[in-house]
């Protein structure tokens, strides 16, 4: 017998060791997921960073409101609508916030997204050694890989003072939409066979319109750099409790460095319940699309949905993608400022119609869900991801880079929380299991059978 047969013919020990029973959960009051019974977080720490807002405590009991999103101490929505009346982009202006809690001076911007531009890009030969020659097939993988890498070109690699951790964040903030297009393009070069195109990064372009150009040339349209500017802005943060922020904070309590913290960070994201929502949700809607032959009809729409809720059509997992938040209830804001936007790029691209089938599935959805469960005791409204989907797909950028666009955006995110940890946490995170394997005496090999 090799280890692959005695893999084979003994996974079934390690699926009965892993398995506890669920009555233990109730018995020692277990808050799996960090979660409370009425599934809000566990409260574990505090953050100047980022707010997450979907009730408010009215006369002592929690009343659902509209979500807000506060990037310190601002609006998600007042953020926003300052760079559109000013006919800006603001991904950069939203970096600084939050790594230096407060918005920048006409000046200090100037100088920080010129630092930016200039930190693009790679260091020499990085791009052939690291990403051309070590064939990938998930960017995010070579995203972490690159990250890993880019440790040993740094001096002052392990250092934790503030000045070092920003100069380290901000390079990586800087490096890794460049990562991620020129994995994209080695991907389709090694395993697809496709053309490689290498665009260096141009330093006289903000942050989405340099992506979009590495990604493609100079085939893209004012609206959509705004587009991808203000999914970047609503991606930069999301309080300290989502998956990858609390991993960048539990791993930073350790002590270690930069460059590991946020490829744990790029390891959480990429798990499907975190980073891939909108890889299902545009699925979901292909599906849609391909059943309900007229999509101006709202009873038809409502009976596909009924079958979907019925675990009869597209997945068979009973669940409508891009609906329900951990946090949100009546609205997630981010899903608001970004339909406002995706409705001019419906136009631009021709895909009212297309527009018009979300719309009416997000009008739809929550009442056919709430008959099917026979109850409004979990409100639920589209999320972000339940547009930024059919925003991707209209900018023409490929499924693979979803997900490390949310880390491109995250970063910014990641890196502020990491910072606070290490000055404000000052304990390494270190929760308590209930061990429930009874004890069991030593028995010697020859005994064993």
């Amino acid at each position: 017998m090799n280890i692959t047969d005695l893999i084979s013919e003994k996974s079934h020990l390690s699926k009965d060791a892993c398995a506890i029973e669920e009555g233990l959960f109730t018995q020692y009051d277990v808050k799996r997921g960090l979660r409370n019974a009425d599934h809000t977080g566990v409260l574990v720490g505090l953050t100047r960073i980022g707010s997450v807002v979907g009730y408010e405590k009215i006369d002592g009991k929690l009343v659902a409101i509209d979500g807000k999103l506060i990037y310190r101490g601002i609006s998600i929505s007042d953020l926003v609508h300052g760079f559109q009346a000013e006919k800006r982009p603001g991904f950069d202006e939203t970096v600084f916030l939050l790594l230096f809690g407060r918005l920048p001076l006409k000046e200090e911007l100037s100088f920080f997204t010129n630092g930016m531009a200039e930190l693009r890009a790679l260091p020499e030969n990085f791009n052939r050694d690291m990403i051309l020659t070590m064939k990938g097939s998930d960017i995010m993988n070579m995203l972490a890989r690159s990250i890993l890498a880019l440790y040993t070109t740094d001096a002052d690699p392990d250092s934790t003072t503030v000045e070092n951790i920003l100069r380290q964040s901000i390079s990586l903030i800087a490096k890794f939409p460049t990562i991620a297009a020129y994995s994209y393009h080695a991907m389709r070069h090694l395993i697809h066979f496709d053309t490689l195109t290498v665009r260096y990064p141009d330093k006289k372009m903000h942050t989405a319109e340099n992506f979009l150009y590495m990604l493609k040339g100079s085939g893209y349209t004012p609206l959509e750099a705004e587009l991808l500017d203000l999914c970047l802005v609503l991606h930069a943060e999301h309080g300290g409790g989502n998956n990858s922020s609390f991993t960048t904070r539990v791993v930073s309590s350790s002590g270690t460095d930069t460059y590991s913290a946020i490829v744990a960070a790029i390891g959480s994201l990429k798990g499907p319940l975190h980073g891939g929502a909108n890889l299902k949700v545009g699925d979901m809607m292909d599906d849609v699309r391909s059943h309900v032959k007229n999509w101006h009809n709202d009873e038809e729409i409502e009976a596909y949905l009924r079958k979907i809720l019925r675990k009869e059509a597209y997945d068979r997992s009973g669940k409508i993608y891009g609906f329900g938040h951990a946090v949100y209830t009546v609205s997630d804001p981010r899903a608001i400022l970004l339909r406002e936007k995706a409705r001019q790029l419906s136009i631009e691209k021709n895909r009212e119609d297309e527009m018009a089938l979300y719309e009416a599935i997000e009008r739809i959805g929550p009442e056919v869900y709430y008959e099917f469960k026979g109850t409004k005791e979990k409100l639920i409204s589209p999320n972000v991801d339940f547009y930024s989907g059919f925003v991707y797909d209209c900018l023409k950028i490929p499924k693979e880079l979803y997900t490390p666009l949310f880390a491109i955006s995250r970063i910014a995110g990641w890196s502020a929380h990491r910072m606070e940890e290490i000055l404000s946490g000052r304990r390494i995170i270190r929760p308590a299991y209930k061990a429930v394997e009874p004890e069991k005496p030593f028995i010697p090999t020859e005994k064993r059978g």
